[in-house]
């Protein structure tokens, strides 16, 4: 009973909280990998409340936990005037992270592509504190976040300490995920901090020095200096063609004796290395690393590692055979923080009253008590809403938004499209809620662009292809039943990431101006529009660089840009993205040096 009595008192908060405002934000982020680029979208923040014993004058706090992608988006955008402002993040800098590759070979020093997170907020011109430490603990119940700091314990003081809040917008970042393959984090380097690359620049240069020592057989000398990249997505690929260019211009010149000796191996589970590109960025990239001694064995899957050799099962024969490593960076995605699964097993409710509740009142259910399915990522709604959590934001790479699916208002959207209860849609009934429908469910848009239908009366053809004036119910889901199918996740990349920084924060600035109104979609559950309009990602376009001054990208437009030139076009996108003057001109000299005096091979 008291289980049951705390859902209808959430349940009747959810409901009844529609027009006042609650009084702290806390935003966690450690985001990772892309290109830095903006949303237009505002989300509804209509579910927000405020107590009416608080004074409407005071200034909401808001407490940001990172300093990635999305929190520096956050902070760069937000209106500092309005807000009380606390940075936590157990660093105090923020890293331009596709040039971690680079950072591995001493192509771009670590101090270019990093940004003191005290000189970003100072520019603010506005009070905004900061406290290096990290979030351990979130409690939703209390609406507190406990936090600890990693400075040396040699330092006098208590390192734990917690703060309150009323609105939490989480976007820790993620971890790397092992697939709980053994071995992998006692014998692998990762790619995700710049501790990480500075490591693997450290390590490189010991598996020459190892190789050149007297005494050492041929075979040991080989597999020193054998460097084995697990994952053939764009972080491995592109260190593979780094550590390649960082050997032949700079390493063998220093090391000519073992210079026949250096090996790089790529291990894909899949078909193709760059899948998640156009297939014809995927095959250009294949056959260089072929042309450059780049080894890419596809269709293998790692399951374990050593200290001295990587054990792999080839998919098609189910052959299982070693390979002995000097050096194995792990890059196959990204898993969930054990913050982040501590809080989704809290806001998780109980399968069986979850399932009770969904049958006994499936609307209320559905807005107020969706717990975390999804073991990956926090789970929001369309508005980066934390779904089965008020009051609660997540961003970036550790959530992932859940769309509505269309099928499932379709009868509503239907009801609230046939004006004239004929129990019929015409074209014209149904083009004029189209564009609201477009924005709620952006699946329907894919899937008309996909489809080559350019518009209503398209979508409405029965099976035959021929042109319908009206259809009735069954016609109008069977001309929708195939756009759900169009949904996809987004990628765990600092594109998304900033995008939704920069949305959330235009969305809490918006909600201090009352005069603010926009007209978002209609609700076709329930009556009235969103107070906002829904988040939607814009794909700027992606490189994958190659080496030898060879790079590809994947454009809007379905364009797809491969060689020399976009080797350049990618070296002014990424100056142009830094966040700072300061990293600016310090890249561009890091480019410059390289050109005119190689790398630097020292172990520092």
């Amino acid at each position: 009973m008291t289980i049951l009595s705390s859902f209808f008192k959430k349940a009747s908060t959810a409901f009844n909280g529609y027009s006042s405002y609650s009084k702290l934000l806390v935003v966690c982020t450690l985001s990772s990998g892309g290109l830095l680029a903006y949303s237009e979208s505002q989300p509804d923040v209509s579910t927000h409340s405020v107590e009416g014993d608080q004074s409407e004058s005071k200034k909401k706090k808001v407490v940001v936990l990172g300093t990635g992608w999305a929190g520096t988006s956050f902070l760069k955008d937000l209106d500092v005037s309005s807000y009380d402002v606390q940075v936590v993040s157990p660093r105090n800098y923020f890293a331009f992270t596709p040039l971690l590759p680079s950072v591995t070979c001493g192509t771009v020093e670590a101090r270019s592509i990093a940004e003191p997170i005290r000189k970003i907020i100072k520019k603010r011109n506005a009070e905004i504190q900061f406290w290096e430490a990290e979030c351990t603990k979130i409690d939703p119940s209390k609406k507190m976040v406990s936090c600890k700091s990693n400075l040396n314990k040699n330092l006098v003081g208590n390192s734990e300490f917690s703060l309150e809040y009323d609105y939490l917008v989480i976007s820790v970042g993620a971890q790397v995920n092992t697939f709980g393959t053994p071995g992998v984090m006692e014998n692998c380097h990762f790619l995700k901090e710049l501790e990480d690359a500075l490591k693997i620049r450290r390590t490189v240069s010991d598996c020459f020095e190892k190789a050149v020592l007297p005494g050492l057989s041929e075979e040991e000398r080989k597999t020193n200096l054998h460097f084995v990249v697990v994952g053939g997505g764009p972080t491995g690929v592109e260190f593979a063609a780094e550590l390649h260019d960082y050997i032949q211009e700079d390493l063998v010149k220093l090391y000519p004796s073992v210079k026949d000796l250096v090996k790089i191996t790529i291990i894909q589970s899949g078909d193709h290395i760059l899948n998640s590109f156009d297939q014809r960025i995927s095959s250009f990239a294949e056959t260089k690393f072929q042309r450059d001694g780049i080894e890419v064995l596809t269709g293998c899957r790692v399951i374990s590692v050593s200290d001295k050799e990587i054990s792999l099962k080839i998919k098609s024969t189910g052959e299982v055979c070693s390979i002995p490593h000097g050096l194995v960076l792990w890059s196959t995605g990204v898993g969930t923080r054990p913050v982040i699964r501590d809080f989704m097993e809290q806001i998780g409710q109980p399968i069986e009253i979850a399932e009770w509740m969904s049958n006994v009142y499936p609307i209320i259910y559905a807005q107020a008590f969706v717990f975390q399915t999804d073991r990956r990522a926090l789970a929001t709604n369309e508005w980066l809403q934390v779904k089965g959590c008020e009051n609660v934001y997540a961003l970036g790479d550790c959530a992932t938004i859940n769309q509505r699916k269309i099928m499932e208002d379709v009868a509503t959207i239907f009801e609230v499209a046939d004006k004239d209860k004929s129990g019929t849609l015409t074209v014209q009934e149904f083009q004029d809620v189209l564009d609201d429908i477009l924005v709620r469910y952006p699946q329907l848009e894919i899937y008309l662009k996909n489809k080559h239908l350019r518009g209503v009366a398209d979508l409405l053809k029965d099976a035959e292809g021929n042109e319908r004036t009206e259809v009735d119910i069954e016609g109008f889901k069977s001309a929708l039943c195939h756009a759900d199918s169009q949904m996809k996740s987004l990628p765990a990349t600092a594109q998304v990431a900033a995008q939704q920084g920069s949305y959330l924060s235009r969305c809490f600035n918006h909600m201090e101006q009352s005069a603010y109104n926009p007209e978002g979609p209609q609700r076709f559950r329930g009556s009235g529009r969103h107070r906002f309009l829904p988040f939607r990602y814009k794909h700027f376009g992606q490189f994958a660089p190659l080496g030898g001054e060879q790079t590809a990208a994947e454009l809007p437009g379905d364009w797809v840009s491969m060689g020399h030139s976009t080797q350049w076009l990618w070296y002014s996108v990424y100056a142009s993205k830094q966040v700072s003057w300061r990293t600016r001109i310090l890249l561009v000299s890091d480019w410059t040096r390289r050109f005119i005096f190689g790398r630097d091979s020292s172990r520092i």
